[in-house]
């Protein structure tokens, strides 16, 4: 079991490779590959797409129906890995341990969503990984024009499939 797994997210705009950090992350690292490796991101779409800020992904069809997830997990935030351009973190609500199935990645470097504190508003987003290769692919779906659909915003106008998402090793 590799502590650096390699995933393939294949998108209609095409392919994004991420290394996953399982030493550092290793809950958000075996949700994320458990979700991948049953079939769960198959069909999703990046449903929020910011200019400057991030694309996040994982959890609604095309039709904004959000697909059914397990049990939320701990938020691994205090890891020490950045919220910088290119590196994917777990989505979450505002509760600290809210993450199910959404990821993002950061296409700025991000600072703000770092971990700074035990409040919830302070706490911070968990970085699992980063893109090793595909970044014009994810500033080019960064780069789609936007609107609001079933009360969310920023959603691409033209939906950004994810086709599937492969645990290469």
């Amino acid at each position: 079991m590799s502590s650096k797994p390699l995933i393939q997210i294949e998108t209609s705009h095409g392919e994004i490779f991420l290394e996953l950090d399982r030493d550092k992350a290793p809950v958000s690292v075996e949700n994320f590959i458990a979700y991948a490796n049953a079939g769960h991101y198959d069909g999703t779409i990046f449903h929020r797409v910011i200019k400057g800020f991030m694309i996040q992904g994982g959890g609604l069809t095309p039709e904004m129906h959000e697909k059914p997830t397990g049990e939320a997990i701990i938020n691994e935030a205090t890891n020490k890995l950045k919220n910088k351009s290119g590196s994917v973190a777990m989505g979450r609500t505002g509760e600290i341990n809210s993450a199910t199935a959404q990821f993002f990645i950061n296409t700025e470097n991000n600072k703000d969503l770092d971990h700074g504190g035990l409040k919830p508003e302070m706490y911070g987003y968990a970085v699992f990984g980063q893109v090793v290769d595909g970044m014009d692919v994810v500033y080019t779906i960064e780069q789609q024009a936007t609107t609001s659909v079933a009360g969310y915003d920023d959603v691409p106008e033209e939906p950004i499939m994810i086709q599937t998402v492969t645990v290469l090793d």
